[in-house]
């Protein structure tokens, strides 16, 4: 609708320009300025995280066997890629590995859940195995191991410290197998360049490096709080907690780790890889921080079983 007479008069005597309306048609408006609100903290959780993993089996995909949060707030689903720090020697993380894989093996481990997932080192060259209890707690029936380069054995549960978190394994007809070289913790200093291997998420003969970043952490320090439990297992009360105390590592570790090898430069094995820390319960993945239990606390644990 147009303006009359009077109207356009008024307009161009004060300067103001004439608007005009059309049905197909709009004066474009200025957009209003956007305003985005701060985000709010995420509140932050923490959880202590046994680093097996259970397959897809189980409804809801990978899980940890045991995870103990702190809170049960906003995840924050964090991740950390592993640091690798420069050594003052020039050992080549490369040649650690090629010496110590043949002596990892996958263990999977069939449960009434799933199928769980986790790691192991060889003991003995006719198939004696070292891996987590929590690995294997929940077995139904024998376990498979897997060697690095393929090969499958059945193996029996020999004995088992749940405290302590160490289970024995034999494979059965097993000879030829690459025994790996154990370590002396006691040796052990923070800040020293260290790799861990295993099969995070049942990825086989994966290496990760980094360095050690703390020693005889207890880990009743982290775990407590409410426990989040959907296998039965916890690690969160003093009673629960684990009868160790940790090497506290910055080498990615994640669930399927637990029972493989923390090494040092020379390809001693240090420590078995046993827990992650997680920003929450429902984010179990690694933040570089990790935890394995000292290979001397490990060694009086399987002479114990051996004697039994």
């Amino acid at each position: 609708m147009g303006m009359n007479e009077n109207e356009f008069r008024a307009s161009q005597a004060g300067g103001v320009p004439p608007t005009y309306s059309h049905p197909y048609y709009q004066q474009p408006v200025a957009a209003a300025p956007v305003l985005t609100p701060p985000r709010p903290k995420k509140k932050r959780v923490a959880a202590l995280v046994t680093a097996s993993t259970l397959a897809a089996a189980v409804i809801g995909g990978a899980s940890g066997a045991a995870i103990v949060g702190l809170d049960s707030g906003t995840p924050t689903g964090s991740a950390t890629t592993a640091t690798t720090v420069s050594s003052t020697t020039n050992t080549d993380v490369s040649a650690v590995a090629a010496k110590v894989l043949p002596s990892v093996v996958q263990v999977n481990v069939t449960t009434r859940q799933g199928e769980a997932i986790g790691s192991g080192v060889i003991l003995s060259s006719d198939g004696k195995i070292l891996t987590n209890a929590h690995v294997v707690s929940d077995a139904v029936g024998d376990v498979t191991i897997t060697l690095s380069d393929g090969t499958k054995y059945q193996a029996g549960v020999v004995g088992t410290d749940t405290k302590a978190d160490i289970a024995v394994l034999q494979a059965e007809g097993a000879s030829g197998l690459t025994a790996a070289t154990l370590g002396d913790s006691s040796k052990v200093r923070v800040g020293e360049e260290v790799v861990a291997i295993g099969s995070p998420g049942g990825l086989q003969n994966t290496v990760t490096s980094g360095i050690v970043s703390a020693l005889n952490r207890d880990l009743s320090d982290i775990s407590s709080g409410e426990p989040d439990t959907p296998f039965g297992q916890t690690a969160n009360t003093s009673s629960d907690s684990p009868s160790y105390t940790a090497i506290q590592t910055d080498a990615s570790i994640n669930q399927g780790n637990s029972g493989g090898p923390l090494v040092d430069m020379n390809g001693e094995v240090i420590g078995i890889n046993s827990a992650l820390y997680s920003p929450s319960s429902t984010s179990a993945g690694s933040v570089g921080i990790g935890f394995a239990i000292p290979i001397n606390d490990a060694k009086t644990i399987i002479e114990q079983i051996e004697n039994n």
